[in-house]
């Protein structure tokens, strides 16, 4: 039986996706390293300093960790800057309604997300008391795939990992669910996400039991 959700933020709840695209093409632009949309994707549910490896690789740079770091908080002030001005409209389509209904119906919510910005994010969208629980990226060390930011949102909610489902939007989010020993639940499409249980597009008129309900 599910008795607890587990959610991501980025892509999620809200659509802040873009807004790191940005800085990062932003900084990536300064080092000379082109950047294509497939890149960007790879950069989806992982850490600032696992997309930071990544760009660097893809540019054959070789940096000291006292310059990565601060390439890192760069890219983390322009994004701090670009979602000052986030309100509660830039919530996906549905969330709201699924978050009151979760409640309702008597389900344990969690935040699980490697964003080191989550909890800013929540109360630029007023929905930080809809959580029981907020696991982001300042009370981890690894970043997803590695299951540490959902089993430590299964245990901040008192239940096994087995009783605990996560609403991702990444592969990596998705494998790290799994790794958990947790059910996933894609926002996106079958295609992107495969090894999700089940796939929806958004929250959109959607009700927590209803869909549990679908799950195999």
């Amino acid at each position: 039986m599910i008795r607890g959700l587990i959610f991501d933020l980025d892509g999620v709840l809200v659509n802040t996706n873009p807004l790191h695209a940005r800085a990062w093409q932003e900084l990536a632009e300064e080092l000379g390293i082109p950047l294509t949309p497939a890149d960007h994707e790879a950069f989806l549910g992982i850490s600032r300093a696992q997309c930071l490896e990544i760009l660097l690789k893809k540019g054959n740079r070789s940096l000291s960790e006292s310059e990565k770091e601060r390439l890192c908080t760069r890219k983390n002030d322009r994004y701090r800057e670009m979602i000052g001005t986030l309100t509660p409209a830039a919530l996906l389509p549905g969330v709201l309604e699924f978050l009151r209904a979760a409640r309702a119906e008597g389900y344990r919510t969690a935040l699980g997300s490697v964003s080191k910005n989550a909890e800013f994010v929540l109360k630029k969208l007023e929905i930080t008391a809809f959580f029981d629980a907020v696991i982001d990226g300042t009370r981890i060390v690894n970043g997803k795939p590695n299951p540490e930011v959902f089993l430590k949102g299964a245990e901040a909610l008192g239940l096994p990992p087995e009783q605990c489902l996560v609403f991702e939007d990444s592969a990596a989010g998705i494998e790290a669910a799994h790794r958990g020993g947790m059910k996933a639940i894609g926002i996106g499409t079958a295609r992107l996400l495969p090894s999700a249980e089940l796939t929806i597009p958004g929250f959109s008129g959607v009700m927590p039991d209803a869909l549990l309900a679908q799950l195999p």
